[in-house]
């Protein structure tokens, strides 16, 4: 589907709904009253399609001052963000860039979400990990007795993670290789910046983390290298390489999703033709059509290089 229009007319709107009813949150915002419409106190999105061969109906809404509420073919979820353990989407929009150019936390931030994409039972891994860091941080500037058993779990919890994440690394690192090189950016690779804390690394920095009141080894401080050879793309990546690598990405998680999972992901794809040469956009409108659905926006139906299966002209407050 190929959503056109001029800018400010309510495409990126479109795409972040369809996000939110999908996922239960936004790509752009952890602040549910920034969803709700100017002057309204509600909002409701439904979507109904098929995951695989099963059919799949969400209803999600928003009120002012009160938690979202999801359903999903007809029950009641506990919270929205079940929802993304039910249905697979992936979003690229132009601040996503800041998960190559940006600092450490947007990676980590980024690959968790991955590990919990790739793996759902462990998902929960990276949560527990930061509740644990937060008590040990807490017990450190109380100096509190129980310091010692917190800094076993920060070990336990953190070696789990880090084996964790560079499992989905190793799964995601040879997709993600072969679609940057169809997009002409050679070499590329994926690097974990970090080893399993220890409780004997743990203490060994027991005195400057008494001092400081926080946790100074761990994977709450890693990073993940996103490379190609021997430059790492977020110091010596031009803006159009750091482009590539992040839809190189998108388009190896999908391939992992569809085949870990059994059906593909829903691709949102935001403004993503205008800073690709027409080489490129060939490149990726192939590697999309050979599965699964995808939303792209974009100011012209001429910049898409082949006919959509369906054309949306967006107005103000418009679709047709």
């Amino acid at each position: 589907m190929l959503a056109v229009g001029p800018n400010g007319v309510g495409k990126t709107n479109l795409l972040e709904s369809l996000h939110v009813a999908t996922q239960g949150f936004s790509p752009r915002t952890r602040t549910d009253a920034q969803l709700i419409r100017f002057g309204a106190s509600a909002a409701r999105v439904a979507v109904r399609g098929h995951r695989a061969t099963t059919p799949v109906e969400i209803e999600l809404v928003l009120e002012t001052g009160v938690a979202k509420r999801a359903k999903l073919n007809g029950a009641a979820l506990r919270t929205a963000e079940q929802l993304r353990g039910e249905t697979a989407t992936l979003v690229f929009t132009p601040d996503r860039l800041g998960v190559i150019k940006g600092a450490p936390a947007a990676r980590r931030a980024y690959f968790d979400r991955v590990l919990g994409r790739l793996a759902p039972a462990r998902a929960h891994l990276p949560a527990e990990y930061g509740a644990a860091i937060a008590q040990r941080n807490a017990a450190l500037r109380l100096r509190s007795n129980a310091l010692s058993a917190w800094t076993e779990q920060v070990a336990d919890l953190g070696t789990q993670l880090v084996a964790a994440r560079k499992e989905a690394l190793a799964a995601i690192a040879p997709p993600f290789a072969e679609r940057a090189g169809e997009l002409g950016l050679a070499d590329a690779e994926l690097r974990y910046d970090g080893e399993p804390p220890t409780v004997a690394a743990l203490e060994a920095r027991l005195e400057r983390d008494l001092e400081r009141g926080i946790t100074s080894v761990g994977p709450h401080l890693h990073d993940v290298v996103v490379a190609a050879g021997p430059r790492e793309l977020r110091s010596y990546g031009s803006q159009g390489e750091q482009r590539l690598a992040m839809l190189a990405l998108l388009l190896g998680e999908a391939e992992l999703i569809a085949e870990r999972r059994g059906f593909a992901p829903l691709l949102l794809l935001d403004d993503v033709l205008s800073e690709l040469d027409p080489a490129r956009r060939r490149i990726l409108a192939g590697r999309i059509q050979q599965g699964g659905q995808a939303l792209i926006t974009a100011t012209d139906a001429a910049m898409l290089p082949w006919e959509p299966d369906q054309l949306v002209e967006v107005g103000h407050g418009t679709a047709r």
